[in-house]
Formats: C-alpha cells, structure tokens, sequence
C-alpha cells in the first residue's frame, strides 16, 4: 500500500546520499541493446588496424587497452544509430537491435555509450601531481618526488597532445555526424553527389573513428611521436568505404550478412552508383529504382547489370581502388614498413 508519509522529510534523504543508487542489473538492461550488437562481432577490421598502428607508436599497454575501448563504444555505438537511420534489417547475418529491442530504447543505449566512452578517455589523460616543499638545501630541479607526470614534457614534438584529449574525440564526432548527415540528405532528397563530394563525405564519416584511433596513440605514443600518419588513416578510410559500398552489389558474403544489394534498398548514392548516375545523367533509370527503396531482387538485378555492363562501374570502381591500394602500400613502405598493416591491405584487396 502506498504511504505518503515517507515523502515528509525526503529532502533530508536527498541532502545524505551520496551514492548512486544506480543497479548493475539496471546497466545491463539498459546496455541490452549494444551487448546483442556486440555478440555477434564483425571483421574486427579497426582492432586489427589499432594494433598496426602500434607496431609504430608504442602506446603503453594500459592506454592501448583503453583505446581499443573508446573505439569500440563509439564504433558499436554508431552502428546502432545508423542501422536505424538506414532501415536495415540485418547486421553481421542476424536482425538489427532496434527491430528487437525497439526504436526509441536503441537510440537511448547508443546515446549512453558514447557517454561511456568519453568516461573511459579521462584515464589517457597525463596526471599531474602536486608540487611538494623543497628545502633549500635540495640539490634535485626544485619539483622534488611529486614532479608532474613525464608524459607532459617527454616528447616535445608530440603532433597530437596528450591533453583535451576529449576535444579530439569531439571533433572526430562532429566530422562523422556531418559525413553522416549529408549521406542522409543526399538520400532523402534524390540529390546525386559529384564524386569528389561523395569522397568528402567518407572521409568524414568512415575515416572519423579510424582517426579517434590513431588520434589517441599518436597523443599516448612512445616512439615517432612526431610521425603524422593521419594522411595513410584517411586513404585507408576511403579505400575501405568504397570497398564496401563495391562488395555490397557484388559479394555473396555481404547478401549473408545485411542483405541482397543492401544499398539499392536504402537508395543509399554508393561510390558505383554514383558513377553510373554521372556516367549517363541523361538516363535517369538508376535514379528511379533508388527512388522506389527496392525490397525484392527484381530491380536490383537489374540495375546491378546496368551498372556492370552499361556504364561499367564496377570496373571503374576496382580501378579506384587499384590505384588507392598501391598508394597505400607505397606511404606504408615510406614510413618505415609494417608487416601487419600490409597483411591488412592485402586482404582488404579485391581481387576479380
């Protein structure tokens, strides 16, 4: 039975907690939604990369072991957001969370694991302890046992600091909602992107969690820390995404695992779609079947065979990437060579 004599001195109650009363059954509920998503992982492509990259910058354990955190609740995260964005139905071959666990409690567990993540970043941070007295009779540099943390004064040329560390991550953010934003608008408003804005486009919004990576070793990195190896993050951001946007129309493993000609059904503008419209803009054929959000292979089929063999994107997209690949490799071998990261490249290759 309900008591409301319990509310008569709740102010005093409020003024002594001093915990939260926060459960981990409530946070496993409310994480519901990103440990289905997680479960089930995919390539691993973006671990795979962050232990590369460390073949180079020699981030200690500890802040490699957060990092590979933050990257992972802000790339799960975002997979949340976007299946909803794009209506998908399939993720990594099972159903997308939301068509599960619903639209609005979806977007609520993505919102907080990018919280989560921001969390995670205060341990990069460099710590800074307090001055102690020093006698006058010291001989040491006047800081004494409790100097501030080395990490703030060891690598002068540092390119990336190891401070405001949440500042980069927000900017990277920020960089991927725009990308995402003008996908999304292109989409919505059957408005064909020139190449050159599409590939504007992915590299805000693909390469913005693979520069959060390598952002954060190159600010917590032990050696080259005045290498910048943001310029090979980008081209491997761009050759990825158009990599992807060619095996959603051509590969049987994507059809597993989100879908027949997945692309064609969200009328997303992929990197061959978009050549094919610009190739012929006279013909308006692909613009209506992106227009009708096909669900069934009939017109997909058919607008892949266009593709293929009318305005040849297919070929020209595996140009692209040819020519992305062997620039890769080459600024690979310029900074000094990594045998992880070239076993990368090779199986991103598509081979015909």
């Amino acid at each position: 039975m309900a008591n409301v004599d319990k509310y008569d001195n709740f102010l005093s109650t409020l003024q002594g907690a001093s915990s939260s009363s926060w459960t981990e059954a409530q946070e496993s509920s409310l994480l519901e939604p990103y440990n289905y998503i997680t479960a089930n992982p995919g390539k691993e492509i973006r671990g795979k990369l962050i232990e590369s990259f460390n073949l180079w910058l020699n981030v200690p354990k500890e802040k490699l072991a957060v990092i590979n955190r933050v990257v992972g609740l802000l790339h799960n995260g975002s997979l949340l957001i976007d299946d909803i964005e794009d209506d998908s139905q399939l993720r990594r071959g099972i159903p997308v969370a939301h068509k599960i666990y619903g639209v609005p409690q979806t977007i609520n567990t993505a919102n907080y694991v990018y919280f989560l993540a921001y969390q995670e970043l205060s341990a990069l941070r460099p710590t800074v302890r307090r001055r102690a007295p020093i006698s006058s009779s010291s001989s040491d540099s006047g800081l004494g046992d409790d100097s501030p943390a080395a990490e703030k004064t060891d690598f002068p040329d540092r390119i990336i600091p190891n401070s405001d560390l949440d500042l980069v991550v927000t900017g990277e953010l920020m960089s991927l909602h725009r990308g995402q934003g003008m996908d999304i608008l292109w989409r919505d408003t059957l408005r064909c992107p020139s190449e050159d804005e599409y590939v504007d486009m992915v590299k805000a919004k693909t390469g913005g969690l693979l520069r959060i990576a390598v952002k954060l070793m190159m600010a917590c990195a032990t050696t080259n820390t005045n290498v910048d190896y943001i310029p090979l993050t980008d081209l491997i951001g761009v050759h990825f995404q158009i990599r992807d946007d060619y095996m959603n129309l051509q590969s049987s493993q994507y059809t597993d695992n989100k879908g027949f000609a997945e692309d064609l059904s969200e009328g997303k503008f992929s990197f061959p779609i978009v050549h094919g419209i610009l190739e012929q803009p006279e013909n308006r054929q692909i613009m209506n079947v992106l227009q009708k959000r096909p669900k069934t292979p009939t017109l997909k089929h058919h607008t892949i065979n266009y593709l293929r063999d009318t305005t040849k994107s297919f070929d020209y997209t595996l140009a692209v990437l040819k020519k992305l690949e062997r620039q890769g490799r080459a600024e690979i071998a310029r900074l000094g060579g990594n045998p992880m990261l070239s076993a990368i490249m090779d199986k991103l290759s598509v081979d015909v």
